[in-house]
């Protein structure tokens, strides 16, 4: 049930890179091994990205423009640096690579919760003088112009396209349990009694409901798991006014009584495969497939999973599987709610040269590339053109589902204390799912670890 299938390829120009060669990159910038930018061969670029289990569709198109860029531009090379390895894993193998001047990328495929922190560590080159003067600008949403400029007000990045999450269910397990489909649960309760249902039909046969929580689920957690929770509250991790983190609401206790209940009651996977880093990946291409879950709180991205291009296709998956809105709490605000994030490409602050480096990235962003990575990847696009596009919209599964998100979506602060935030959160959930404390016991750790990590005067209280 936990086997994941990588296809990899290894080239002169396309590399996975391990987690051993990420170690020794590392140990060549300790010893001062790792040359210096004159090393570099101006006209090669290096790009920096993910290609980790469900996901292929960053793969795909850098092998694309890889083959169509050195074709139109003789004596110029593309060189790939495909990483597999989770987000958190990915995000300090770049670190490192970033670390020496050699081994540093050119281009980097960057979550956009991490630009601060990035463009903070001197990782990112500002991008605005490039940006302005590209005729594709105009193109671009204003969401996703807020998604990649820093708080110093500069541009550090393009979007390559967005996402929103919501609750995934297999709609023939759900009748089976006597639960009416199509399901559109009003609160909370509603959730769980389907998984109830779901429970007493088929009970240790199927997983009636995932909530990714703990820190080997890293960002799933804390994003998909917890901030989907709390969204749905009266309250939030930031508070815009005053600028400050929200440290002792009722939200963040509740958010984490759900995560309780679910894992208490019997509801969610064993702990041991919810704390398999593997396991968005696994639930995906194999526990959905087989009948083996019912339920998931997980992203519009799930779907490539299943398409033709996908590692493990589903023919038919379209047949049961349904996605609908997460609601709130007990119905209040929108009556649903859904978070977003999105990976930009950004270019590496030792760019090699960099006028060449924002031709490749701008031909990785034209019109034609960025349909084919929405409809491989399962995105909701941020350039207007591909969004009205008949390519995108005839093949794209579900776009209207997830079109119809966009305006109650909420994004994460991203402020550089963010990624150090967000374990905390995964920690808060660990400590819930294995019963190692009280939902109130972990709120109150949490406050501390945040008061720890931005200082007193940058927290306030909650509801």
């Amino acid at each position: 049930m936990k086997g994941t299938r990588h296809h990899t390829t290894r080239s002169a120009a396309a590399t996975v890179v391990t987690t051993t060669a990420a170690a020794l990159a590392l140990a060549l910038v300790a010893t001062g091994c790792g040359g210096g930018a004159a090393d570099r061969d101006e006209n090669t670029v290096r790009i920096a990205y993910q290609k980790f289990g469900t996901f292929i569709a960053m793969d795909s198109l850098m092998q694309k423009v890889k083959e169509e860029f050195e074709a139109d531009n003789p004596g110029v090379t593309v060189e790939l640096q495909a990483i597999e390895a989770p987000a958190e894993d990915y995000q300090t193998q770049v670190n490192l690579m970033n670390g020496s001047a050699s081994e540093a990328p050119d281009l980097i495929y960057q979550d956009s919760f991490t630009i601060n922190q990035d463009a903070d560590a001197g990782y990112l080159m500002p991008l605005d003088e490039y940006f302005d003067a590209w005729e594709d600008a105009d193109r671009f949403s204003v969401q996703e112009a807020q998604a990649v400029t820093s708080l110093d007000g500069q541009r550090y990045g393009v979007m390559l396209g967005t996402d929103v999450r919501g609750l995934w269910y297999n709609s023939e397990l759900l009748d089976q349990a006597g639960v009416e489909t199509p399901w559109e649960p009003a609160t909370w309760d509603e959730v769980l009694d389907a998984a109830r249902a779901v429970q007493d039909e088929f009970g240790d046969e199927v997983t009636a409901l995932n909530v990714y929580s703990g820190t080997p689920a890293g960002e799933a957690a804390s994003l998909q798991g917890f901030q989907m929770l709390l969204s749905g509250t009266e309250d939030a991790l930031f508070d815009d006014d005053s600028q400050k983190w929200i440290t002792g609401s009722q939200g963040f206790t509740d958010s984490l009584e759900f995560v309780r209940t679910v894992y208490d009651e019997g509801l969610a996977l064993d702990v041991q495969d919810a704390l398999d880093a593997n396991v968005g990946t696994v639930n995906n291409e194999e526990r959905f497939p087989s009948g083996e879950m019912a339920i998931s709180l997980d992203g519009s991205w799930a779907t490539q999973s299943w398409i033709p291009e996908a590692n493990r296709p589903w023919d038919g998956w379209e047949d049961v599987m349904v996605f609908t809105r997460m609601p709130t709490q007990n119905g209040q605000g929108a009556g649903a709610t859904s978070m977003s994030g999105g990976w930009a490409l950004s270019m590496g602050g030792q760019a090699t040269n960099p006028e060449l480096a924002w031709e490749v990235m701008t031909y990785a962003l034209s019109k034609e590339n960025a349909v084919k990575f929405a409809i491989e990847g399962g995105q909701i696009p941020v350039r207007s053109d591909v969004a009205e596009d008949p390519a995108f919209l005839d093949n794209a599964p579900m776009a209207e589902e997830f079109a119809a998100l966009v305006d109650i979506t909420g994004f994460r602060p991203a402020y550089s204390e963010y990624p150090r935030i967000s374990i905390a959160v995964q920690e808060a959930m660990e400590a819930v799912m294995l019963g190692e404390a009280t939902p109130e016991e972990a709120a109150d750790l949490y406050s501390q670890e945040v008061e720890g990590i931005v200082g007193p005067d940058n927290v306030t209280g909650g509801s």
